[in-house]
C-alpha cells in the first residue's frame, strides 16, 4: 500500500552502500542470493523458536533485497535479475510462516497455511497482471525501476513485513496476526481480479 512511497527514501538510504559494493565488483543476482540465503536462515531460527535471530534474518533478507535492485542500477538491470528477484521473494513470504508452523504445528500449523494461501492469492494475481501488463506493453509509474509490471494493493512488501517483524516479536500472537494478515492479503487479491478483469476487458467493462 505504501511501497512505492518509501521507495525514494530506500534509494537516498542504500544508494553510498550500493556504489561500495558495485565498485568492489558484487554482483546484483549475487546479492540476491545472500538475500534468499538470509530468509531460509531465518526460517530455520523460526523452526527452533529463535525468534531474535529469525527477525534479525528477515531484516537482512528485506536490506539485501533492495541493495540488489540499486546495484543493478548502476551496474545495468537484467532480465535474469528481475527473475530472481521476484522468484526469491515469493519463496521467502511463504517460509516464514512455515517456520512457525514447524516450531509448533498444533497451534500455528492451520494460521499458517491459511496465511500461506493468501499469499499464493496476492502472488498469483499479482504476477498474472503482471504478466499480461507486459504483453500489452504497458509501465507502473509508481514503480519506473522495476523489472516487470508491479500491480499495487493493499498487502505490499512493506506490510508483509512489518507483520513478520510482529510475529517474530509477539510470537505468541501469530494466529490471531496471521489469520487478519490473510483477511487483507485476500482483499487485495480481490481487488486484483477486478484490475484485471476491468484493464484487461477490452472495452473497460
Amino acid at each position: 500500500m505504501i511501497d512505492a512511497k518509501i521507495l525514494p527514501l530506500q534509494r537516498a538510504v542504500l544508494q553510498p552502500v550500493a556504489d561500495y559494493v558495485a565498485r568492489c565488483g558484487l554482483k546484483a543476482d549475487q546479492i540476491s542470493l545472500f538475500g534468499f540465503l538470509a530468509g531460509l536462515g531465518a526460517f530455520i531460527a523460526l523452526c527452533f523458536g529463535n525468534w531474535l535471530l529469525a527477525l534479525a534474518l528477515i531484516l537482512a533478507n528485506r536490506v539485501l533485497d533492495g541493495l540488489d535492485g540499486a546495484v543493478a542500477r548502476i551496474q545495468g538491470p537484467t532480465d535474469r535479475g528481475a527473475y530472481l528477484d521476484i522468484a526469491l521473494d515469493m519463496v521467502f513470504y511463504a517460509l516464514i510462516p512455515l517456520g512457525f508452523a514447524v516450531q509448533a504445528p498444533e497451534i500455528h500449523a492451520l494460521p499458517a497455511a491459511v496465511l500461506i494461501v493468501s499469499f499464493v492469492g496476492t502472488g498469483s494475481s499479482f504476477l498474472a497482471f503482471s504478466a499480461v501488463a507486459s504483453k500489452l506493453g504497458r509501465k507502473a509509474p509508481e514503480f519506473p525501476t522495476k523489472g516487470i509490471y508491479y500491480a499495487g494493493g493493499l498487502a505490499e512488501g512493506f506490510e508483509t513485513i512489518a507483520v513478520f517483524i510482529a510475529m517474530c516479536l509477539l510470537p505468541g500472537s501469530f494466529a490471531i496476526i496471521a489469520y487478519g494478515f490473510a483477511a487483507l492479503c485476500a482483499l487485495t487479491t480481490l481487488i486484483r481480479w477486478r484490475q484485471g478483469w476491468v484493464a484487461f476487458s477490452g472495452d473497460g467493462r
